[in-house]
C-alpha cells in the first residue's frame, strides 16, 4: 500500500515512518510548519525522510497558525510542567490542528496517487485532544471518502490510535528507529526539558516499554515526581 505520513520529527510519527517503510511502500512524509515555538521537530521529519530515501514536504501553515490563537505551542504562553494527561495540559490544543493538516495530506496523496495517509496518533493522546480519538478519524476518513468520491480513494492508517506510547516505542524499537534523531519536548530548548507533558510522556513510555532512552533531559529525574504526583492527586 503506497502510504503518505504525516511526520512531525516525534518519537511516535518517526517510528511511524520506520514502521510504515518496513511493513508498506512508505511514499513520502509531509510535515507542517505552523508556528509553533518547538519548530526544531522539522529538522528530525526532514532527517527522517533522507535517512528513508523518500521526498519530504514541509507545508508552511505559519499564517493558519496564527490565527489559532490560545495554544501554548504557538503563542507567548508558558508550557506547563507535569504529566500529559493532566487538565493543565489542555492549554497546548492547537484547535483543528490535525483535521487541517490531514485534509492537506489527504490531497497530497490523491494528486501523487497515494493510497493511505498515516498518523500516529494514539491513545495517550484522548484525554487532551479531540483529533487524536477514534471517533473523529473514523468521521474523517469518512468525510474524505466523500470529498474524493470519484477521483481518489484514499484511507486514513491509524495504527496506533488504541495503543499507548509504550507500545510506539516497542514497535519503534522493533523496526530499527534511531529514538535519538526524534524530537518531543515542547519547549523547544537545546535539549529535552525533561518536565513538560510530552517530555514526561516520552520517559515514562521507555521505562514501561524496557527500552533504553537515549534521549539527555535537562531533569532527567522529573518524570517520577510528575507521575507520582498525578497518581496522588
Amino acid at each position: 500500500m503506497k502510504t503518505l505520513v504525516i511526520c512531525s520529527g516525534g518519537l511516535d510519527s518517526v517510528s511511524l515512518a520506520h514502521i510504515t517503510a518496513n511493513e508498506h511502500q512508505l511514499t513520502r512524509l509531509v510535515s507542517f510548519d505552523y508556528g509553533q515555538r518547538h519548530r526544531k521537530e522539522l529538522g528530525f521529519a526532514q532527517a527522517a525522510a533522507a535517512r528513508l530515501g523518500v521526498p519530504f514536504h514541509l507545508i508552511d501553515m505559519r499564517g493558519i497558525g496564527a490565527a489559532l490563537s490560545g495554544s501554548a505551542l504557538t503563542d507567548e504562553i508558558d508550557v506547563p510542567d507535569g504529566h500529559y494527561a493532566e487538565e493543565t495540559m489542555r492549554i497546548t490544543v492547537v484547535p483543528n490542528r490535525n483535521a487541517i493538516m490531514l485534509s492537506i495530506g489527504f490531497g497530497i496523496a490523491a494528486a501523487q496517487g497515494d493510497e493511505a495517509v498515516a498518523t500516529a496518533v494514539h491513545g495517550g493522546d484522548h484525554f487532551i485532544y479531540p483529533d487524536c480519538r477514534p471517533g473523529f478519524t473514523r468521521a474523517f476518513e469518512a468525510m474524505q471518502q466523500a470529498a474524493l468520491q470519484g477521483y481518489a480513494d484514499v484511507r486514513l492508517h491509524t495504527p496506533f490510535v488504541r495503543e499507548s506510547k509504550a507500545e510506539i516505542v516497542r514497535q519503534g524499537a522493533a523496526h530499527g528507529t534511531p529514538f535519538a534523531e526524534t524530537w518531543s519536548c515542547y519547549k523547544g530548548g537545546e535539549i529535552h526539558c525533561g518536565r513538560c507533558g510530552t517530555c514526561v510522556e516520552r520517559r515514562e513510555a521507555f521505562h514501561l516499554a524496557g527500552v533504553s532512552d537515549p534521549t539527555p533531559y535537562a531533569d532527567p529525574d522529573y518524570w517520577i515526581t510528575a507521575l507520582t504526583t498525578r497518581e496522588n492527586g
